[in-house]
């Protein structure tokens, strides 16, 4: 596993929070307000950019890519169809950032969740809000599905995770994670009844989450882990920190495989969001203003 960088997009004139992409444009929202999309093969901006007045902290393509949602740093939740670029839909359900938007296809809903730890299901065709759900837990900063979409998991500023399933929205599983707060999180790509979790400690712990039961902490990196995905078609995993740098591991055993930083030509500052684009590419964005296309 060798992971070497292909290119540098460059353009956004802050951080970079949030990270979609549709198979073959990448999207990119920053706290300097804008949404942006980039031609990958070329490595530009092409003509489409949403402006708003506010920080970006989280985008979602849902609908069969067909919309795009935009969560803002004031609670605001844009839905933009993308063939005509038109804003379709505005809603201020929530009153906090929006820093989680996670889409269930299989069931048609997305999820967003907030600063104050609210909770709001959608459907992803008429927009229509199904439930909305005060958790009390302090910020929610990461939400992912499973495969099948039967269940989808959120983690807290409480140190929790808790499991939903997708029909009723029942709480299935609940259980304190992280000591100072957990901040991401996936569900195991080849065993998805283990979920692997990040926190404010830096640790990344793999839990059978039916049970709460830990099988492994790993110290995997020096500040807060910001986001955690599956690359390689689940054969591995990739981290990134607020430490700078961004970590692969095996999805079978949880080895550490590559750390990438500024000494691997990687990022000078916090990488705050991944996205995998396929097989054998992911991408970073950066508060240094940068995203990063990475190739095995």
């Amino acid at each position: 596993m060798n992971y070497k960088k292909l290119k540098e997009l460059t353009g956004h004139s802050a951080g970079i929070y949030s990270l979609a992409f549709d198979g073959d444009f990448l999207y990119s929202g920053s706290a300097d307000g804008y949404v942006t999309r980039w031609n990958l093969e070329l490595g530009i901006q092409d003509k489409f950019a949403i402006r708003f007045n506010n920080p970006v902290y989280s985008i979602c393509l849902i609908n069969e890519n067909k919309s795009l949602a935009v969560g803002l740093s004031t609670g605001d939740l844009h839905i933009f169809e993308l063939e005509s670029r038109l804003e379709v839909k505005y809603f201020t359900q929530h009153k906090k950032a929006i820093f989680a938007i996670s889409e269930n296809p299989i069931k048609k809903q997305f999820y967003t969740a907030d600063a104050d730890g609210n909770l709001s299901v959608w459907n992803s065709e008429t927009l229509e809000l199904l439930i909305y759900l005060p958790l009390d837990c302090g910020k929610i900063r990461r939400l992912k599905t499973t495969s099948n979409g039967q269940n989808f998991a959120i983690v807290s500023q409480d140190g929790f995770v808790r499991v939903f399933e997708t029909t009723f929205f029942n709480e299935v599983s609940s259980f304190k994670a992280h000591e100072n707060g957990a901040t991401s999180i996936l569900f195991n790509p080849k065993n998805e009844s283990q979920i692997i979790t990040g926190g404010k400690d830096a640790l990344l712990k793999i839990w059978e989450w039916k049970t709460a039961h830990l099988i492994q902490e790993i110290p995997a990196h020096n500040f807060v882990i910001y986001d955690i995905i599956s690359i390689s078609n689940g054969d591995y995993i990739a981290t990134c920190s607020r430490d700078k740098s961004i970590k692969i591991w095996k999805s079978e055993d949880y080895s550490f495989q590559q750390k990438i930083d500024f000494k691997f030509a990687g990022h000078r500052h916090s990488v705050n969001c991944l996205f995998e684009l396929n097989r054998n590419m992911f991408c970073s964005g950066s508060d240094d203003k940068r995203i990063l296309l990475w190739e095995n």
